[in-house]
């Protein structure tokens, strides 16, 4: 007999191959999301050029001004992820955030593309949190920082996409036609989704199927339960500051390397995008299944891990930014392309495995949050402010310099996921004990 439980979904009867295909759909929808996130990236110069944008900007564009729609509205849809059906908010988000990238085709003026951008952010607000909540009711605890890693290949091949379909038909056909064929199929798998994925009864993976799964603590409780584990605080800082260089260089290498070395637009979307963005997912997928394969020798390499990539990513980045060589650059680029990507699995899954039931997207959106406005917001943004700032001290070569400013924040990421290790055993224990 099929439980009811409080939130009046039917536990489906899961088996290991319906559980791969949600999974699977999930990856699928978080592949659009950074396809119409990342897509801009490419887009960058021309749309520069028609509009007549500065680099500050395209910096806000793309980088503050949709950070704060899109973590500050992630809050109180991942508060009603908590208690209502997922699959539909997930569905609805799909929706909203592709018919606002197709509107991106139609922008005449700054303020107009600002508002699609933001339009995205919106919609993009509920994907990830209800994502990484149907995740965790589906996958166990020692399984879900490998599920999370291939849920969060979503950004790699997104991103890829992104590139890939941005500069070649932006080539052919122009930028404007580029959001319309990327923004439209979006609204089309939405439907597919709803129909598809079933919603699971809240800690079906924890072996609370009884359907008496506790109600919602107030948020202000929630926020607070969350912010208590320091843990969950340093996994946090340390994803925001690895996140800050991640958005600021996605978002200005493209450039760098069209107006440093020359390259076409179609020529640097495919070596992002086959190159960089295929080492990215690598690093995606080992980062979990790594941690998840070694957590009974010492569950601290969750945080090693992370650490580890962030650190050692550092010094390829300067020789690969002061190569004189765009090719030789690009081949360097793929090794810190790989590591910096190596924290997302094991920083979702613990704090998947942190958060009680009933808070697990708010977990998720908190994360976000702080990831997002320190990391999506400032990073594009602030890499173009000092492109612009240096152009009277170094001219042509000011975005090299602001680049590699940036990539310093990789020291203090570290750190906080080595602080992050300190309290994970314990934590982590005491979560389970109390699920």
């Amino acid at each position: 007999m099929q439980s009811q439980p409080a939130d009046g979904v039917t536990n489906p009867i899961v088996t290991p191959r319906y559980r791969t295909f949600v999974l699977a759909m999930l990856v699928v929808v978080y592949v659009f999301n950074f396809l119409d996130r990342q897509i801009v990236t490419i887009l960058a110069e021309p749309i520069k050029l028609e509009l007549g944008l500065s680099d500050t900007q395209i910096g806000l564009m793309t980088g503050l001004a949709f950070a704060i729609f899109y973590t500050v509205l992630g809050i109180p849809i991942a508060r009603l992820a908590d208690r209502a059906n997922r699959v539909s908010i997930i569905s609805v988000a799909l929706v909203v955030w592709s018919g606002m990238t197709a509107a991106c085709g139609m922008a005449q003026n700054f303020l107009q593309m600002l508002l699609a951008r933001i339009g995205v952010g919106i919609g993009e607000a509920g994907c990830s949190p209800p994502a990484h909540s149907l995740i965790a009711d589906y996958f166990p605890p020692d399984k879900r920082a490998s599920a999370l890693s291939i849920y969060a290949l979503g950004i790699p091949i997104g991103s890829i996409l992104g590139l890939l379909a941005g500069g070649w038909i932006a080539e052919i056909y122009g930028w404007r036609a580029a959001f319309f064929i990327v923004g439209i199929p979006g609204i089309l798998l939405a439907v597919v989704f709803k129909m598809m994925v079933r919603e699971p009864i809240r800690g079906m993976s924890d072996n609370n199927t009884s359907g008496t799964a506790t109600e919602q603590p107030p948020l202000g409780e929630t926020l607070r339960a969350l912010l208590s584990k320091r843990t969950m605080v340093h996994l946090a800082m340390g994803g925001a500051l690895t996140s800050f260089v991640g958005y600021g260089l996605g978002q200005w290498m493209p450039a760098f390397f069209m107006r440093i070395h020359g390259m076409g637009i179609a020529e640097t979307a495919t070596y992002f995008g086959l190159v960089l963005g295929v080492a990215s997912a690598i690093g995606t997928f080992l980062g979990g299944n790594l941690a998840d394969r070694f957590r009974d020798w010492d569950m601290r390499v969750y945080a090693w891990l992370p650490a580890a990539g962030v650190l050692v990513a550092f010094p390829f980045y300067v020789v690969a930014m002061l190569a004189d060589n765009p090719y030789v650059a690009i081949a360097i680029l793929v090794v810190p392309s790989l590591l910096n990507s190596l924290w997302l699995g094991p920083a979702f899954g613990t704090i998947q495995n942190l958060a009680p039931t009933r808070m697990r997207a708010l977990a998720s959106a908190v994360l976000l949050f702080v990831l997002n406005i320190i990391g999506l917001g400032f990073g594009p943004f602030l890499v173009g402010v000092f492109s612009d700032l240096l152009i009277p001290f170094a001219g042509d070569d000011s975005l090299r310099w602001a680049i590699l400013l940036a990539t310093v924040a990789y020291f203090w990421a570290g750190a906080h996921f080595l602080l992050a290790a300190r309290d994970l055993k314990a934590e982590l224990e005491a979560a389970a004990q109390h699920q």
